[in-house]
């Protein structure tokens, strides 16, 4: 069963606030996409934090972070058992930690 969902999030002030994030749920884990057109300095230590805060292990990634941002990751829970995580909380997670990156690159 794949379950398969999207989600962004807009400001008028701010375009990474914008930035498509996708998760789909495989057998075991997520497939994490997030792109943008621009460099983002410091946005996959801020996403991968995020994976370690929600216990998933990274199993396998791809990034491009020269002249745009594009991560694809596949992330797996830390516990055996059940799967107690769902592709809206992976989701809901990166997009706060975009969020709180972006703020963070503001201040800057």
């Amino acid at each position: 069963m794949e379950n398969n969902a999207q989600i962004t999030s807009s400001s008028d002030h701010d375009d990474f606030n914008a930035l498509p994030v996708s998760v789909k749920t495989l057998d075991k884990g997520f497939m994490i996409n997030v792109l943008s057109e621009k460099s983002c300095p410091g946005l996959l230590v801020a996403v991968l934090e995020a994976f370690e805060d929600m216990g998933l292990n990274v199993l396998e990634a791809r990034v491009s972070c020269a002249d745009s941002f594009h991560l694809q990751a596949v992330g797996g829970e830390n516990v055996e058992g059940e799967s107690s995580m769902d592709a809206e909380a992976v989701k809901q997670a990166v997009m706060m930690s975009i969020k709180n990156w972006s703020e963070t690159t503001e201040n800057d």
